[in-house]
């Protein structure tokens, strides 16, 4: 078939669940209502992040922009797979799937950057109180999140550009959308080099922000356990704990899709486990960071006119 950004006009075939077409029905159900609740769930958020005086704070700002973020991850996908299991074009152009690729990854890698300012967040908000406002200044908010994006979209352009540059063999991509490790399969030529410059970009974006994530979770944890309220301690436990569980589903689901070598990697998991970082996740994140979380509930009772000021 030649490299990868061969003719426009010719296509992919994404095998999808085709493979397994009693379930196509179940799927097409499923993914549309977790898209419904995902889109209600997300948009309540950045709504009430705007609407909420209360919730003008960093910890919210930032709320609300991986909220924006894991509306437009979804719907990177998910229109895609609805076609595919419900119509009979399972097919997608060469541009449409660079295009796809490209923003897949840079919104997946933005979201591994934001959830490390996240972190920080917490941990100036615990382990220096005192400080918090001045450190967690609006300008360094907005820089932060704007180096979330810029990070994420350039480490994609890299990724990306080295996936076209490579010989793919076959038009078959057994996925439901076109991403990284299935291309990698259909690669016809000995591409180890490119391979492990691909590596090393994704290890980065991966281990890298995780390892932060986790040495600002164990001061987060000495600093809780010196605090003699008890409930001081829960609702700093209960605030971070729900960070760190977002953060445990998104990155444990991707270490595992991403960094595994590709002679191992199984494209029938491999759909299944997409499913559940493409789809599921975003749906999770706005339950995960409002069940427990009184100001959220309280902003959003007092714009459904049961709450008091």
């Amino acid at each position: 078939m030649g490299s990868f950004n061969a003719t426009l006009e010719e296509r992919f075939f994404l095998v999808g669940f085709s493979d397994w077409p009693q379930l196509e029905l179940i799927l097409f159900v499923f993914i549309s209502i977790v898209y419904s609740l995902t889109i209600f769930g997300n948009t309540t958020i950045i709504a009430l992040s705007r609407i909420d005086l209360r919730l003008h704070t960093p910890m919210y700002f930032f709320l609300s922009n991986l909220s924006f973020l894991d509306l437009c991850f979804t719907t990177s996908t998910v229109p895609q797979l609805l076609i595919n299991l419900y119509g009979q074009d399972r097919t997608i152009s060469y541009g449409g799937c660079v295009a796809q690729l490209f923003i897949y990854l840079a919104l997946g890698s933005t979201e591994c950057v934001l959830l490390v300012v996240m972190a920080f967040d917490r941990y100036a908000a615990v382990c220096r109180p005192l400080h918090y406002t001045t450190i967690m200044h609006p300008l360094l908010c907005q820089a932060l999140a704007l180096a979330s994006w810029v990070g994420g979209f350039l480490n994609s352009l890299i990724q990306t550009g080295l996936m076209m540059a490579m010989p793919l063999c076959g038009h078959r991509l057994n996925h439901f959308f076109c991403e990284m490790p299935v291309f990698l399969k259909l690669a016809c030529q000995d591409t180890e080099g490119t391979e492990a410059k691909m590596f090393v970009a994704r290890a980065i974006i991966l281990v890298f922000p995780a390892t932060l994530i986790l040495g600002s979770y164990g001061h987060i944890a000495k600093a809780v356990l010196k605090v003699k309220s008890t409930a001081g301690r829960r609702k700093a436990f209960g605030t971070c704990g729900s960070h760190l569980l977002v953060v445990s589903l998104f990155y444990g689901s991707a270490i595992y899709t991403y960094l595994q070598p590709k002679s191992s990697y199984s494209e029938s998991d491999g759909k299944f486990v997409a499913l559940f970082y493409t789809i599921v996740t975003p749906m999770l994140n706005p339950l995960i960071y409002t069940l427990r979380n009184k100001d959220v509930k309280g902003a959003l009772w007092k714009v459904l006119g049961r709450g008091t000021d």
